[in-house]
């Protein structure tokens, strides 16, 4: 097993360095500690079989894999994250899961999103390239960003697994032997996944599949101001009409679903002292709105608070749990 810290790294710049590092073997991302000059993290990296086992320590923290992180083409990964200690809340895929201990969430390494804790964390990865996650779950799209509650049928027993190969203990498996124990974690992910979330079973996974390629295509033109239905449509080369009806899949409609992920991420910013040289008109027209009246407006009705109070309540949150 391979171990990774951020013991020995100068602790200027420390959080940069270990994204590099951490980048080296498992995913390009930024590390954002909140307490920059006393930043901590260590990484636990085990194979089994074709699926890699990796168990992530971090101090209160946040990790963001953006667009510029992901290189169009490359091969496919999907992560399970088991929140072994702490909390955190994951966004990806238009969700925004809350995690306590014991809680799975499904991440597609190659769509945005992002991962913050305002508490030490332990995180375990179980990471498996998408051709081998396919025989066991056919359609993880339809499960990205969704929290899987630690008592959910198969969940706990799913989880102990986990933590007890993550542990080192998995190195004492023989090796001829690694392949099964990976295939019969896979099928427990499976039937943990399947069995214990709620989703609607008359989708078909292709709909699923192609209201994946949607969203990702937002998630990569969020910014854009004239990102519309039709200019999706376009992008996409599918009729306005085929493109509602798959993306109904969701039950939000496609222009709810980009206004709202527009003010997450608004939000997101408007929370974070990296931020606070910022205006609030200049962190909403970089997510594509173009009426300063528009945004106050929907993130009023969204947050129940003006931007201006929501920043000044979210970041003396961020200054309180900091000391």
């Amino acid at each position: 097993m391979e171990f990774l810290t951020t013991e020995g790294l100068p602790k200027i710049g420390r959080a940069s360095a270990w994204g590099e590092l951490y980048a080296s073997r498992m995913s390009q991302c930024v590390f954002t500690p909140r307490v920059q000059d006393n930043f901590e993290a260590q990484l636990h990296i085990g194979q089994l079989g074709p699926v890699k086992l990796a168990r992530l320590t971090l101090d209160d923290c946040s990790v963001e894999r953006t667009q510029k992180h992901i290189t169009r083409n490359a091969p496919r990964l999907y992560n399970f994250l088991l929140q072994a200690r702490g909390s955190s809340v994951f966004r990806h895929c238009g969700h925004e899961a809350h995690l306590e201990e014991g809680d799975f969430v499904l991440c597609d390494t190659g769509l945005p999103h992002h991962f913050s804790t305002a508490e030490q964390s332990e995180t375990v990865m179980v990471r498996v390239p998408d051709d081998t996650l396919r025989i066991y779950l056919p359609t993880p799209d339809k499960f990205c960003g969704q929290r899987l509650g630690r008592t959910s049928g198969l969940t706990g027993t799913v989880a102990a697994m986990v933590r007890e190969l993550s542990s080192g203990t998995g190195g004492t498996i023989d090796h001829n032997s690694e392949d099964r124990v990976a295939r019969y974690l896979l099928e427990l992910m499976s039937l943990a996944y399947t069995t214990g979330t709620e989703l609607d079973g008359e989708a078909s996974a292709i709909a699923w599949r192609r209201r994946k390629d949607v969203i990702q295509y937002i998630e990569e033109n969020l910014r854009d101001p004239d990102l519309t239905p039709a200019k999706i449509s376009e992008g996409l080369g599918v009729s306005s009409r085929y493109l509602r009806t798959v993306f109904a899949s969701g039950n939000e409609k496609m222009g709810a679903f980009i206004l709202r992920r527009r003010l997450e991420e608004c939000a997101r910013q408007m929370g974070n002292p990296a931020w606070k040289a910022h205006t609030l008109t200049e962190i909403a027209f970089s997510w594509g709105f173009n009426s300063a009246a528009h945004f106050t407006r929907t993130f009023h009705e969204k947050y129940s608070m003006a931007p201006r109070e929501y920043r000044r309540v979210s970041l003396a949150q961020y200054e309180q749990q900091a000391r």
